[in-house]
Formats: structure tokens, C-alpha cells, sequence
């Protein structure tokens, strides 16, 4: 990501609620609003509103030695940017390899750094996954993550909060496009979640680490083409988010 690409996702952060009161992050745990709440005040982000045929390809868990070199690969064939959300251990064990996606023109976010239950985590705790998992990718690439995604996906009020303490905007998913491919569903049950439901505007789950398994990248052969040939492009969460339509009322983020 360029510094102009750095600024952009600034400006859309505090265009995304981010300039909204901080709540005090030892405050934990704190129970979860429904998703509308979170999604009108900008505060977490599941997909975009947008007539644009454009779709958001995110990997978790990486970066893997093995699977992710050969997803970046096939993303620099179909000429497709992803963003991927990494754990912070594994980062410092493969500091190239996120380097490499970077340089590639794809983006980086926060997937904290042990990658552990943040179903009752505690302030301090929680504090730590995010600021640790920040300074592994500034040492791997010069940059520090603006995005962030919770492991499991799991959110409230208190962990929107940290992640806005140290600069970040939260990012889900679409719900229609979760491909529990880390259940190793097999890569046709990938291939047909993606396909399926794809709209203008999805971010698509996926992983990048699940030990034993190529299921994602065989899935990836599929459906980049597929995606491509229904006129899709391919973009980072960022360049996702400045598609966002001006007619809806809570958020305004010029194209």
C-alpha cells in the first residue's frame, strides 16, 4: 500500500464512524449490539453498498509458506488485488511473504496475533493481540494495518473500541460469502459458495493457513476466471469501501 493509498483509508476510516466517542476498553466484556447498530454508525463493515462490479477477495490466518505463495500467484495471473488479514506470530515467522503481497498491490489487516477466542477476552489481552500483530507487520513491511478483522468474528462494543484506539476500522464479512473452506468442505463447495451469491459489493471470506489442505487454492483456479468473465474486478477492503453510494444516509465516501 503507497502513501497515497494510506491516506485514502484514513480519510474513509473517519468517514466510517471512527470520529464517533471512543468507550473505554476496560470496560470488558461488553455484549454486542445487533448489526445494525455497528453497520450505521460506520463502525464495522460486512459488505458494500454499490452498483460497481466490484468484489473484495479477503484471506485469514496466514501468512503459510506454501498456500499464500500460491494464492498471490494466482492473483497476479487474473490481475486481481486481495486483502489479507494476518496473524501476528505468523507474520514474524514469514515477514517476506507479507512483504511480497504488499509490493504485489494487495493490502494488510490486523487478525490479531495468537488468533485466540475473542469471545471474553479482556482489555489488556485484547490491547496486546492488536498492538503486537501491528508491530510485526511495521518490521515486515514499513507500514502499520488500518484495517482490522476479530477472530471468529467475534465483536461488541469494547473491541470496536480498541481497534479504533490504535487506528484501525473493523471488517467482517458478507454473510452469504463465508466459505467455511477451513472446514475443507471440499474446493467445489468453495467454488459454488463464491459463485452463487456473488453481488456487487462482497467481501469474501477465505483463509490462506488451513493445515492440510489446498482446497482454497483449487477453488481459487475456479473462480477467479468465472468471476472475471461475469465482468467483476477484483479490489483491496479499501478500494472497496470508496465505491460505497452516496445514498446511503449514514456514510459518504467520494469515488
Amino acid at each position: 500500500m503507497n502513501r497515497q493509498a494510506i491516506a485514502l483509508l484514513l480519510t474513509l476510516i473517519a468517514a466510517f464512524g471512527v470520529i464517533h466517542g471512543h468507550a473505554d476498553a476496560n470496560q470488558m466484556p461488553s455484549s454486542a449490539k445487533k448489526r445494525d447498530y455497528y453497520e450505521e454508525r460506520g463502525d464495522i463493515v460486512w459488505e458494500v453498498p454499490t452498483s460497481n462490479k466490484v468484489i473484495a477477495l479477503t484471506f485469514d490466518d496466514g501468512p503459510d509458506k506454501e498456500h499464500t505463495e500460491q494464492i498471490l500467484n494466482l492473483l497476479k495471473q487474473y490481475d486481481a488485488r486481495a486483502t489479507f488479514f494476518v496473524v501476528g506470530s505468523r507474520v514474524e515467522k514469514h515477514p517476506e511473504i507479507v512483504a511480497r503481497a504488499l509490493d504485489e498491490g494487495h493490502e494488510i489487516g490486523n487478525h490479531s496475533y495468537s488468533h485466540p477466542p475473542f469471545y471474553n477476552i479482556g482489555a489488556d489481552a485484547l490491547r496486546k493481540e492488536l498492538t503486537k500483530t501491528q508491530d510485526a507487520i511495521y518490521q515486515a513491511t514499513g507500514i502499520r494495518s488500518v484495517l482490522f478483522r476479530p477472530p471468529g468474528g467475534r465483536y461488541n462494543d469494547a473491541i470496536v473500541s480498541a481497534s479504533k484506539e490504535v487506528g484501525m476500522l473493523t471488517v467482517l464479512w458478507s454473510w452469504h460469502q463465508d466459505t467455511l473452506d477451513w472446514r475443507k468442505p471440499g474446493a467445489n463447495a468453495i467454488v459454488r459458495t463464491v459463485l452463487k451469491n456473488a453481488r456487487n459489493g462482497d467481501i469474501v471470506l477465505m483463509h490462506d493457513f488451513v493445515p492440510g489442505s489446498d482446497q482454497t487454492v483449487e477453488a481459487l483456479k475456479k473462480i477467479l476466471p468465472k468471476l472475471k468473465e461475469r465482468g467483476f474486478s477484483f479490489v483491496t477492503v479499501t478500494e472497496l469501501l470508496s465505491y460505497h453510494e452516496k445514498s446511503h444516509k449514514h456514510i459518504e465516501v467520494n469515488h
